[in-house]
């Protein structure tokens, strides 16, 4: 059994909201994957057999969640198997950040968004080469703090088909479906912090997450996250074997540029090529800051950008939600 709590981070009273919250919540009860989503899925080389079978049974148990208002805030507690409490993270943060947008933002309209994606495109375009945007990757990685679903839609579309750089897919497996596009996603924390309670030593943890992903993907989804417990505990437990098994790594906290030094030094001490190997960032990323990263690191490793909130929820006039729920 796990246990999650939703933290906001801006100093903002989401107590109007918890009815509106609510009544979306029980809308996910009500929820169930057609056959061309399982479809779909089985399409997908890291998805097993036995866990689309599992999805095309699963339902939203809502006794899992828990709201309220404590201590003058809004909370939402989720408490189950971590099987079923697991799926209620995403859509639950998307939940809130739509609800709250709604109504605090009634006017905003798509195309507001829209004008302002290109704006960066612009940008892109005066400020980096030809040669540099043929090399410039970016996913995104928007989801859970999107300003809503269509404004989610409409920027994956629109990188889709005018990203002046290469834009390599979305983490929105349903937007990956409806607009014909490469499903994205990499390790999350969850995986190393379950696994400090499940594993039978806390100094062996690291380890132990890292091996039992491996044995499921097969080497499929080979992106390891470094920063659970600290950068240098994480390369410590990356010997050879994981090095040479993972595709790359994911930064996401803490500055990119000296961790990717770190990263870039651990593979060489390893005797690999950097070069055969992709650093994915993905920490609160703009695409200046993107091109910033990526003209350090450019030539000596590769790199790839999953850029969220500043992609999904970037309109003129609107705050976006600095929200999470953390594994407690």
């Amino acid at each position: 059994e796990v246990e999650w709590e939703f933290r906001c981070r801006n100093s903002e009273d989401l107590r109007p909201y918890l009815n509106e919250i609510r009544h979306q919540i029980e809308r996910l009860g009500e929820l169930s994957m057609t056959q061309d989503q399982l479809g779909f899925l089985e399409r997908i080389t890291f998805m097993k057999p036995d866990f689309i079978r599992f999805l095309g049974l699963f339902r939203f148990n809502l006794r899992y969640v828990h709201t309220g208002i404590e201590n003058g805030e809004l909370f939402i507690r989720l408490r189950g198997p971590w099987l079923h409490v697991i799926l209620f993270e995403v859509p639950l943060l998307a939940i809130v950040s739509e609800v709250r947008n709604r109504s605090r933002y009634a006017d905003t309209v798509l195309s507001q968004a829209r004008e302002q994606l290109y704006r960066k495109f612009d940008w892109l375009q005066a400020n980096a080469s030809a040669d540099e945007l043929a090399d410039l990757q970016v996913a995104d990685f928007g989801t859970r703090r999107r300003f809503s679903y269509r404004v989610q839609e409409e920027v994956v579309s629109v990188l889709k088909h005018d990203f002046p750089g290469r834009f390599v897919g979305t983490s929105n497996v349903n937007l990956s479906r409806e607009l014909d596009m490469k499903p994205l996603g990499t390790m999350a924390h969850e995986w190393i912090m379950a696994h400090q309670q499940l594993g039978p030593r806390l100094i062996d943890s690291q380890s132990a997450a890292l091996d039992c992903w491996v044995r499921e993907y097969r080497g499929l989804l080979g992106i390891a996250l470094t920063d659970c417990i600290t950068t240098d505990a994480f390369l410590a437990d990356f010997d050879l074997y994981f090095a040479k098994l993972f595709d790359g790594l994911r930064h996401d906290s803490g500055d990119p540029v000296v961790w990717a030094e770190k990263c870039i030094a651990h593979y060489h001490k390893l005797g690999i090529d950097p070069m055969s190997k992709t650093l994915v960032f993905s920490d609160s990323l703009t695409l200046p800051r993107s091109l910033e990263i990526f003209r350090a690191l450019r030539g000596r490793i590769n790199v790839s950008f999953g850029i969220g909130t500043n992609l999904t929820c970037d309109i003129p006039g609107v705050e976006p939600m600095s929200i999470v729920l953390k594994m407690t």
